[in-house]
């Protein structure tokens, strides 16, 4: 059986949980790279440098978020039914959710990263030209794409992970009746 209640409060976990990690995943991913960028002290040397990581960090957790959705979605519904509370699966899966959709975006055709207006002028959102990918192991940045994931994992289940399942009612036995 199921009670409502504690089911209700669940889906405010999951939701919260989701939105949490999604934040943090963007946040590790912006801190980082304007981490490398950085010939100074970091973002706090430098106030426009610590706006553009607050950006950069929303904008990469709305992709990331759009992304991920439906996979995590999957993983989230599995662990609910199962009632599996474990930190290894819900970093593992995060983690394998970013490596799949890193590899995914891996695999699409530069064309899809620029595009022409009439005059023929090109509005660059990457090189014009093909990568060519790696002719073995994974594409470079994947250790990056999967520690993103880990981490949304690990903020999922410090959320809501733990208490996976918690919503469905144990059925007394009818032993425990008849006492």
């Amino acid at each position: 059986m199921i009670d409502g209640t504690k089911l209700f409060f669940q889906l405010l976990r999951i939701a919260l949980g989701f939105s949490l990690a999604i934040i943090a995943a963007g946040l590790f991913l912006s801190w980082g790279f304007f981490r490398t960028l950085s010939v100074h002290g970091g973002p706090e040397a430098d106030i426009i440098q610590l706006i553009a990581i607050t950006w950069s960090t929303i904008i990469s957790a709305s992709v990331i978020g759009a992304l991920s959705l439906i996979p995590s979605g999957f993983a989230i519904g599995f662990a609910e039914l199962m009632k599996w509370r474990g930190v290894i699966y819900h970093v593992s899966a995060g983690g394998l959710i970013a490596l799949v959709l890193w590899g995914i975006g891996g695999a699409l055709p530069a064309d899809l990263f620029y595009a022409s207006n009439e005059a023929g002028s090109i509005i660059a959102y990457s090189a014009p030209g093909t990568p060519t990918p790696p002719t073995e192991g994974l594409r470079p940045g994947s250790s990056v794409a999967a520690s993103a994931g880990f981490i949304a994992g690990f903020i999922y289940w410090l959320i809501a992970g733990k208490a996976s399942g918690s919503w469905w009612m144990s059925k007394r036995s009818s032993n425990e009746d008849m006492r």
